[in-house]
């Protein structure tokens, strides 16, 4: 008989591995592969389908750029379509809203923007203060861009005006907005003295050399008045004087040589229109005085103004018509004045002297504004001679409100000739 010995605490019993599970086997009898687990750091979670409002985000993101240019062209689009007349006071007290709001956010921006943290109910706001600054420049910048190319005329009248397009481009440039507040006020200085270069004829109805110097010592004390505020908040006078005073005051200076080199043109007159013509007859209109201009002109030369290839006579006279928009509020001021003096002047291309003015017609004086077709007027040569013409319509300080060239031939025909008529 077998006697079963009992197991120390030493001993252990065999470990007793399961048993493995039988493997699936599929409808064919064949043994099917079960996945491996996998481990829940490696899982990766399946990425969602966009929605309509990230679709849009992305598109914009991509096309930034023609983004910017869209929304610039279609905004100067709306001001070229719905800018009234530059004498209207709905337009002139939109903008000097617009430059009053300007200038506070520009203040609230120097006050607040060296090391110093905006208040608490400010905050909220404050990352919109870059937009909002550059949206009222713009809505400045676009008026003076059409004013002044209404009254530019000249190589240099244009480059001016060029240069102010591009301020009105760049002003959307993210890059242009990132260089901070000094370029701003630079901007501000220029835009306060657009504004007075033709706010002050239209109030006191004539222009002359004299307001436009107005205009600046207007613009200067605003910016002195600014840099003595922001001075006195941050305690910085070095850093104000470079960030405020500097690009303010050196604006105003660039301006007005600018003004000596006659480059700015003379807002707020601009040429309407203007032509050269065989003859010009006063008649008695429905309104008063009108004009029979008679030229030769084929009609299909629709890019002439009368007739710029004129065919010259014995005895012809040369006629420069024209038309000069100025404010309603320009008048003769007291008894005895006459209103804004004009001058018209002829330059012929001598072949031996080249350009020289050949006559000037300096008694002319602007004696009514505000008429829809413009304040008429004209003045003739006698038997010009054979070549290149230009005839230019300047303020009495030789800035050009308009000019246009023609050529004379000479006609040896005797035939009668027979002038078409347009109304003046």
């Amino acid at each position: 008989m077998a006697i079963a010995t009992p197991r120390t605490s030493e001993e252990t019993a065999a470990p007793v591995e399961p048993a493995e599970s039988p493997a699936p086997v599929g409808p064919l009898g064949l043994v099917a592969e079960v996945p491996a687990a996998v481990p829940p750091e490696l899982l990766v979670e399946t990425e969602k389908a966009p929605t309509l409002k990230q679709r849009v985000r992305d598109f914009r993101a991509r096309h930034a750029k023609w983004e910017l240019a869209l929304f610039f062209f279609a905004s100067f689009a709306y001001d070229i379509a719905t800018l009234r007349r530059i004498d209207n006071w709905l337009v002139l007290t939109k903008q000097g809203v617009f430059l009053g709001v300007l200038g506070l956010l520009l203040l609230v921006e120097l006050r607040w923007s060296w090391d110093t943290e905006p208040p608490r109910w400010l905050a909220r706001v404050w990352r919109f203060r870059e937009d909002a600054l550059h949206f009222f420049l713009g809505g400045l910048l676009s008026p003076y861009t059409l004013f002044y190319f209404k009254s530019a005329s000249g190589l240099t009248a244009f480059l001016f005006l060029t240069g102010v397009f591009g301020l009105l481009v760049v002003n959307e440039l993210p890059r242009f907005r990132a260089m901070g507040p000094v370029v701003r006020v630079g901007l501000f200085s220029f835009c306060l003295t657009s504004y007075f270069a033709y706010l002050l004829p239209v109030v006191l109805g004539y222009y002359s050399g004299t307001l436009f110097m107005a205009s600046v010592g207007l613009s200067c004390v605003a910016t002195l008045l600014i840099t003595l505020l922001v001075r006195v908040w941050s305690g910085e006078g070095r850093r104000t004087l470079r960030h405020v005073a500097l690009p303010g005051l050196g604006i105003q200076g660039l301006l007005v040589s600018l003004y000596l080199l006659k480059a700015i043109p003379p807002v707020p007159l601009s040429m309407l229109s203007s032509g050269i013509y065989h003859g010009v007859e006063v008649v008695k209109g429905p309104r008063g005085k009108d004009y029979r201009l008679l030229h030769e002109r084929a009609e299909w030369r629709l890019w002439e103004r009368g007739d710029q290839d004129f065919r010259a006579r014995s005895g012809d006279r040369v006629y420069f018509f024209a038309s000069v928009f100025a404010p309603t509020s320009f008048k003769p001021q007291r008894a005895g004045d006459r209103g804004t003096r004009l001058v018209i002047r002829w330059y012929y291309d001598d072949p031996e002297k080249g350009w020289s003015q050949y006559h000037a017609y300096e008694d002319m004086y602007l004696e009514q504004g505000g008429r829809e077709r413009g304040f008429r007027t004209f003045a003739y040569v006698t038997n010009p001679r054979p070549g290149d013409w230009r005839v230019a319509m300047e303020t009495e300080d030789g800035r050009e409100i308009g000019r246009l060239s023609f050529t004379v031939s000479p006609d040896a025909s005797s035939a009668p000739r027979e002038f078409k008529v347009e109304a003046g």
